[in-house]
């Protein structure tokens, strides 16, 4: 097919056929649509959309487009789990490991820092010798005899998406619900999961803070999935603030460890992983309610069974066997740790998260262009949660940093960018609604 006619047709407001998407995919992958003529049909779907059945085919074929997994071999469901990105948000390196204690495969594909956000893969490179692109029998191994594997997109799967995404970046694209959902979708299934659990975002550190536009995409994500043959449910969870007390690479992971190890208790984060873990064991049919399977979460958590499904994991994929008994040992410590202090005294009543998130990278803990090396060291931890009472002065964040200088530019930013009223703010719900098929 000619492109510019596929093109044309979008940029119109038609549907695509199927042939006209398989045809379009096809030239994504071997070369053979230009990278203008990409952004042009990326922008037409941008401006026009896409209906439910060009979603799906889309979908489906940039799956098509490289390798499947087949974890057929194995005892139990094959799930995992997205999410949309937030700030503070290491859900996936406690979630997989509770996963897998409770008896599931979790093949975790994941990805680095976007924006403001975290990456999950960015945390797990603070871990000396910790290999993100295994090659295909020690990913195997190490998800058969560990329980997970929490990953880079591997260059056979869906490499259609890895093009149309460094193109939809510079164009301007990224934020199409088709486009996105084309994008999740198709690596998750390439993946062979059975089931899935999506976390959307919403609030002011989300890429979509406002409640109907990540009920929409939520909504898109969970028919198109079920429709591609892949049993999903989403949640839609609060980010009006980070989710942990820490923001940054290696703050984030040892503040995953001491989920792991028992020492949040009660906290937003561990209240999250339990809720998402026991989505995860419905959607896979191994508990039948809600109570039952979020207390097989607790119980794999409290009794050290995550833990050590996490250690594992971490040894297999090249890193130390001890890093749960010695994290000092193993990741590095900023050579700079600043309070930021209050500005007045009263209730923490609100905090801008996005700028929380773009704080980290100006410490250097992420990237504002994709080649920028970061620094696992930096970040932002003992980040007070909002509804805290202080006084003026009272340390409500630390600054880790490379020098002081930048240290205390950041301090000075962070404190000004939280609210602090004379009552605490009304509870926001961390969970705040789920959609179905």
């Amino acid at each position: 097919m000619i492109p510019g006619e596929i093109i044309g047709r979008k940029r119109d407001g038609h549907a695509l056929a199927g042939e006209e998407i398989e045809a379009f995919v096809r030239g994504l992958t071997d070369g053979s649509f230009s990278e203008g003529q990409i952004a042009a049909l990326a922008m037409a779907i941008r401006l026009n959309g896409m209906d439910r059945d060009e979603t799906v085919a889309l979908t489906l074929a940039m799956r098509a487009s490289g390798a499947t997994l087949d974890w057929s071999d194995l005892d139990g469901p094959v799930a995992d789990k997205h999410s949309t990105g937030g700030v503070g948000d290491p859900v996936s390196l406690m979630l997989a490991p509770v996963a897998a204690a409770c008896g599931l495969a979790v093949p975790m594909i994941s990805g680095r820092g976007l924006g403001h956000t975290g990456g999950t893969l960015d945390k797990l490179e603070s871990i000396p010798g910790y290999t993100i692109a295994p090659d295909a029998g020690l990913l195997r191994r190490t998800v058969r005899q560990a329980g997970l594997a929490i990953i880079g997109q591997t260059a056979d799967l869906a490499p259609a998406d890895r093009r149309l995404y460094a193109i939809r970046d510079v164009t301007g694209t990224v934020d199409s619900v088709p486009l996105i959902t084309a994008s999740i979708l198709s690596k998750k299934l390439a993946a062979g999961l059975q089931s899935l659990v999506l976390d959307v975002k919403v609030g002011n550190g989300a890429f979509l803070p406002d409640r109907a536009g990540a009920e929409a995409l939520a909504r898109t994500l969970v028919g198109v999935a079920n429709e591609a043959g892949l049993p999903t449910s989403a949640l839609i969870t609060d980010m009006d603030e980070p989710l942990a007390d820490a923001a940054g690479n290696a703050v984030e992971l040892r503040v995953a460890l001491d989920v792991l190890k028992g020492d949040r208790a009660g906290s937003r984060l561990e209240r999250l992983v339990l809720r998402l873990a026991a989505d995860m064991l419905l959607r896979s049919g191994m508990d039948g309610n809600s109570d039952a399977a979020e207390a097989r979460a607790r119980r794999a958590l409290a009794s050290g069974a995550a833990l050590e499904r996490f250690a594992r994991m971490v040894h297999m994929l090249g890193g130390p066997a001890d890093l749960a008994e010695r994290p000092d040992a193993y990741l590095a410590k900023a050579p700079v740790v600043l309070p930021v202090g209050a500005t007045r005294a009263g209730f923490l009543g609100g905090v801008d998260t996005r700028a929380i998130g773009m704080a980290v990278i100006a410490l250097r803990g992420g990237r504002l262009r994709p080649g920028d090396a970061i620094d696992h060291r930096v970040g932002l931890a003992g980040l007070l949660p909002l509804g805290s009472r202080v006084e003026r002065g009272d340390p409500i964040a630390f600054v880790h940093a490379t020098d002081r200088a930048t240290g205390a530019e950041i301090a000075r930013r962070v404190a000004g960018l939280y609210a602090i009223a004379d009552a605490p703010p009304a509870p926001r719900p961390l969970v705040i609604a789920r959609i179905d098929p």
